[in-house]
């Protein structure tokens, strides 16, 4: 992978100032790479935080990039020996964002191709692989499973179905184009933030329960995964010559009581409730996954009490959530 910064190599990350985006800019400068991030505005104090990453101001250049301009990604991609595809609209009631998902996913591949670049890591969601009603709850659920499209639109989850279609679109694009197309298919992410504002994610899943203003809880069961073991799965499978596909990177399947207990157990001081919102129904069952195609590569995930934790430290020193007295924690 030789490039135009010498003999390192040369790559382009989408959405570059994002919470995925931003541990995998470090991840990559880590490893030794000359990273381009792309930014609708890269002046913008948003994404001041990049600049100050450990080699940044040696191998960081931020470039004006919009998923829906299609040129603006040909210069940002010019050069580039791998793209990161991580740029998507979080948001799930606005139906419009779909078509920026999809239309968004499209140019990358292309331009991507048009610039001669080989290798794309495309950041899905596992909002892609397991909303469907009809799967089995015995069933081990891996990347040969997909969300049902028919069952999103109806439930009104326009993410889960904008994921599902930008990710089948990056294959066939790819598959046209040439290009060797690697996923990763991440479940709920946890973790530092790098950036200063508070993702939408840990902001439903973590702040609205430290802060007291979510009184109930569902009956629900989400996988969680860290952060930089995301950013860790991207770089891998782009530095492993045989790999290829869908890779889903989970790192525990739990009830959402579950999460809610080790949040208390971890911050015992924080108003943060133990009622369940639909207490008389059944309790919803961990469904079984399988990591095994990443783990094969030699990945580790980090125990979900300790992303948790990591977590809510960084929520307190960003000031998203008030500094409570803490009390000696359980980790």
């Amino acid at each position: 992978m030789a490039s135009l910064a010498g003999e390192l190599p040369l790559v382009c990350v989408t959405g570059a100032g994002g919470f995925i985006g931003s541990s995998l800019v470090k991840e990559l400068l880590q490893r030794g790479y000359v990273v381009r991030g792309t930014a609708r505005n890269p002046d913008d104090r948003k994404n001041a935080h990049l600049h100050s990453l450990d080699g940044a101001k040696q191998r960081l250049s931020l470039y004006h990039a919009d998923v829906l301009d299609y040129e603006s990604l040909r210069i940002a991609f010019s050069l580039c020996d791998g793209v990161f595809h991580v740029a998507s609209p979080i948001s799930d009631n606005d139906p419009e964002l779909m078509a920026v998902a999809i239309e968004g996913t499209k140019n990358v591949i292309n331009a991507a191709a048009d610039m001669g670049v080989q290798r794309v890591v495309f950041t899905s969601s596992y909002g892609a692989v397991h909303m469907n009603p009809n799967r089995s709850p015995d069933q081990v659920v891996d990347e040969s499973c997909w969300s049902d499209l028919e069952f999103c639109l109806k439930t009104k989850n326009f993410y889960c179905y904008a994921k599902t279609v930008a990710e089948k679109t990056a294959m066939e694009e790819a598959s046209k184009r040439g290009i060797q197309l690697l996923v990763i298919v991440p479940s709920l992410t946890l973790g530092e933030m790098l950036q200063p504002t508070l993702h939408l994610g840990i902001e439903l899943f973590i702040a609205s329960y430290m802060k007291g203003t979510k009184k109930t809880y569902p009956n629900t069961v989400s996988g969680y995964v860290d952060v930089q073991d995301v950013a860790r799965a991207h770089v891998l499978v782009y530095e492993t010559p045989a790999a290829h596909g869908r890779y889903l990177c989970i790192g525990e399947v739990v009830h959402r009581s579950e999460f809610i207990q080790m949040m208390r157990e971890l911050f015992p001081q924080y108003p943060i409730t133990t009622r369940c919102k639909d207490d008389n129904a059944p309790r919803a069952k961990p469904y079984k996954f399988s990591t095994q195609r990443l783990q094969a590569l030699g990945m580790k995930f980090t125990p979900l009490k300790e992303s948790l934790h990591k977590t809510v430290v960084c929520l307190q020193a960003q000031g998203h959530i008030p500094k409570l007295l803490h009390n000696k924690s359980a980790l």
